[in-house]
């Protein structure tokens, strides 16, 4: 009897590091949702991440009508799978703002010239300050704005070609 009670404190402890990596490995949410959709974009003003762009305030996303902000980096490898399907959608005429954090104006222009550029307006976010505010933990995110400047949709990871029709779904819907 004795043996078994020294067993007891290891069974306790493998039990509860079964229960910790069942929770690491199934999470039960696969990304983190912002907790602004519905509410109005923050107050901000971005200088422009480059010299070819204006740059972004919140009160150029209230101007009547939706549109898409994009979140997004030179350095981040999704965002250049996302370079084309974002060009088609400006092709299609959808209206794209883009924020981009953490990088430096001669590298957005980089990727701009390389991987195309569909943004009417980028603001610099070098602290992450407004990503951070919009609810965004990563890059890249896509936001529907409606035209008066309430987040209607969040849309985590690249937009990949199959998910146009859902991103424009919600954009009518902003409307």
């Amino acid at each position: 009897m004795r043996k078994f009670w020294l067993w007891v404190p290891l069974g306790v402890f493998a039990l509860l590091l079964a229960l910790a990596a069942s929770g690491l490995f199934s999470p039960q949410e696969k990304v983190v949702a912002s907790r602004m959709i519905g509410k109005p974009v923050p107050q901000f003003a971005l200088p422009p991440a480059v010299e070819s762009h204006a740059g972004l305030d919140s009160t150029a996303l209230a101007t009547g009508q939706p549109r898409l902000l994009n979140v997004f980096a030179s350095w981040c490898v999704p965002c250049i799978a996302e370079a084309p399907v974002l060009m088609r959608m400006a092709e299609m005429g959808v209206q794209i703002d883009a924020i981009a954090i953490r990088d430096a104006p001669e590298d957005v222009a980089a990727f701009l010239a390389r991987h195309g550029d569909p943004y009417k307006r980028i603001g610099a976010d070098v602290a992450s300050q407004v990503q951070i505010a919009m609810g965004s933990s990563g890059v890249p995110e896509t936001f529907v704005i409606d035209g008066k400047g309430i987040i209607r949709h969040q849309h985590v990871g690249d937009i990949r070609a199959d998910e146009i029709p859902d991103i424009l779904a919600q954009l009518e819907k902003a409307k």
